[in-house]
């Protein structure tokens, strides 16, 4: 059976737009270079075909490393005895994606495009600044532009088919659904809080430093604290020290309710009365000075709020349920063949199509 986790990280891959073809000629990432020198040697098979589909073994061996980075970073590895059907997934999402760009008309281009740049946008601002942008990038092997343009194809295809199935979710609907399911749009108790991070893993290797660099990095993170609990400016203490990526260009904060964070981390955040710097706490990624900032009280999100996200949500359960039948009849339509039979797929009960989409909002929103 096929980790549950795994599919479920694959489809969220897929949905930002990471799973697209066409990129083969310009992307950057090191990785992929391999495969350009064996395309350069023995040629560039083409694995799948039909009217408007083509796709090589080059693009999607190169699809095929960058999910498998993806799931590595994310300390989720292919088993090998999977790899083959995440390649199989893999090809489908490029053929669909090629059948539906085919359909697509100016309109719905010059949509998706804006789509793509306002949700750049909106991630730049989430992520607080151009160095934690450029760092993202680099992760995936892409550039500003490149992933636009991953974003703006997968919006195309989403136009395509949320016009050509006809799914419009009213407000009505939507409403409905909220009522409905009101432990969905229950927001838990949560906190806001930020810390310093002093790493204890080699930031090449991954691995646990040495015990003499760990005690060096304890004694740093004990005069830190001092510094802290002397009255220095937190944000500006984790933005000198801390070695989290992820939030030391904000001042080291994160929101976050319970089940979020490691135990230890939770624990101690939790517990802290706001404004309060707690001592030491050692994790799996080093030590952590935490200060708590507030307590946010339990709630239910208002409607208006999630009403966005929610039409969202429900747009995409409504288009998987038409999806994989509407897919099969341009595959037909196409004539599309998969020339290599390792890359076949079996059939299922599922069928094929776009990633799944995210069920509706549910709560965790603030």
């Amino acid at each position: 059976m096929f980790d549950k986790n795994i599919v479920r990280f694959f489809a969220l891959v897929a949905m930002a737009g990471l799973v697209t073809q066409g990129q083969a000629q310009t992307a950057t990432n090191a990785e992929t270079k391999p495969v350009d020198k064996v395309a350069a040697l023995f040629g560039d098979e083409v694995v799948a075909k039909g009217k408007g589909v083509e796709v090589k073994r080059g693009q999607l061996d190169e699809e095929v490393i960058r999910i498998k980075s993806q799931l590595a970073a994310a300390g989720q590895p292919i088993p090998a005895a999977q790899v083959k059907m995440v390649e199989q997934n893999i090809l489908d999402q490029m053929i669909a994606l090629q059948l539906l760009k085919g359909k697509a008309t100016s309109e719905d281009k010059a949509s998706a495009k804006a789509t793509a740049e306002k949700r750049f946008a909106a991630a730049k601002e989430r992520l607080g600044s151009d160095e934690v942008v450029k760092m993202r990038l680099k992760a995936e092997g892409l550039t500003e532009d490149q992933l636009v343009q991953k974003w703006t194809e997968q919006a195309t295809a989403e136009a395509v088919v949320k016009r050509e199935l006809k799914v419009n979710i009213t407000d009505e609907e939507a409403k409905k659904f909220y009522e409905e399911n009101p432990a969905r749009f229950e927001q838990p108790e949560s906190v806001r809080a930020s810390h310093i991070l002093f790493s204890t893993r080699d930031n090449a290797t991954q691995q646990e430093m040495p015990e003499d660099k760990k005690t060096a990095k304890k004694k740093l993170a004990e005069d830190v604290l001092k510094r802290a609990r002397g009255g220095e400016d937190f944000a500006k203490l984790a933005k000198e020290y801390s070695e989290d990526p992820g939030s030391k260009d904000t001042g080291g904060e994160y929101t976050f309710p319970r089940g979020r964070m490691v135990p230890e981390f939770e624990a101690t955040a939790f517990a802290l009365s706001p404004g309060q710097i707690s001592d030491l706490v050692t994790t799996q990624f080093g030590y952590h000075i935490i200060k708590l900032s507030e307590k946010i009280p339990a709630k239910k999100v208002g409607f208006d709020k999630v009403a966005p996200e929610l039409k969202d949500g429900l747009t995409q359960q409504a288009v998987q349920k038409q999806l994989p039948d509407y897919m099969k009849q341009l595959r037909k339509e196409a004539g599309v063949e998969v020339l290599d039979d390792s890359l076949k797929p079996k059939e299922t009960a599922e069928g094929s199509g776009l990633p799944a989409g995210q069920p509706p909002v549910s709560a965790d929103k603030k």
